[in-house]
Order: C-alpha cells, then structure tokens, then sequence
C-alpha cells in the first residue's frame, strides 16, 4: 500500500455508560488510543467525537441525547464516512459503530477488527 488511508475508528462512546460523563470521556480515551498506533502504520486516524463534538459545542451546546446532540453526533459518522478509506471497529456493544460498518461494508471498504489487521502504508 502505497496511499495512507483515512481510517474511521469506531467503537462504544455513548452506548453502556448511562449518559455518565466520565463513563464517555473514558470510552473516547478507548477509541483515542487507537490513533497512535493508527498514525504508527502510516494512515490517518479518526473519531467521529473528533468532529461532532466541536460541532455541537458551535451550535450552543446541547445535552447528550436531546435533538441538538441527536441531529449533529450520529450523522457526523455517516458524512466523515464518506471521506474514509477504511474502518477500525473496536470491541463493545455500539449501535452507532454497528452502523459505521454497515455503512462501509455496503461501500466496500474494509472493516478491521484489529490495528494489527491493518496493511502499513510504505508511501
């Protein structure tokens, strides 16, 4: 592989943690440390977090799960997708991570479940 890729990591943010905010800045740690070994294998990672939140923080702010939050953090993954080569689906229960492969799947990208999975990019 010649091309660094854009991969989307995808894995539990919101899902299992009750809307805890420590629970979700924990997961969003979880999905971060996959970056670095992301970046290692010569590719660009990123989190949907990365984007949406900043987004909704322009838009005034907003709680998790009301329709501001609704109509900004869950379609940020489906347009970010749309730029991204491949996904990186970490483990846990995800119904937002379980569509991202859904969606990629249907496009043809590959789905990693692993970083190890992931050709180095010799470019």
């Amino acid at each position: 592989m010649t091309k660094p890729m854009m991969i989307l990591i995808a894995g539990p943010y919101r899902s299992g943690t009750g809307d805890d905010p420590a629970k979700m800045a924990a997961n969003l740690k979880r999905l971060e440390a996959a970056a670095w070994p992301i970046f290692r294998r010569g590719h660009v990672p990123m989190i949907g977090e990365w984007v949406g939140l900043p987004v909704l923080e322009g838009a005034g702010g907003g709680a998790v799960g009301d329709a501001l939050y609704d109509a900004i953090l869950p379609p940020t993954a489906e347009r970010l997708l749309e730029h991204c080569d491949a996904v990186l689906r970490l483990e846990g229960a995800s119904a937002g991570a379980d569509n991202d492969v859904r969606m990629a799947t249907a496009r043809g990208l590959p789905v990693y479940r692993s970083v190890e999975e992931i050709p180095h990019c010799a470019g």
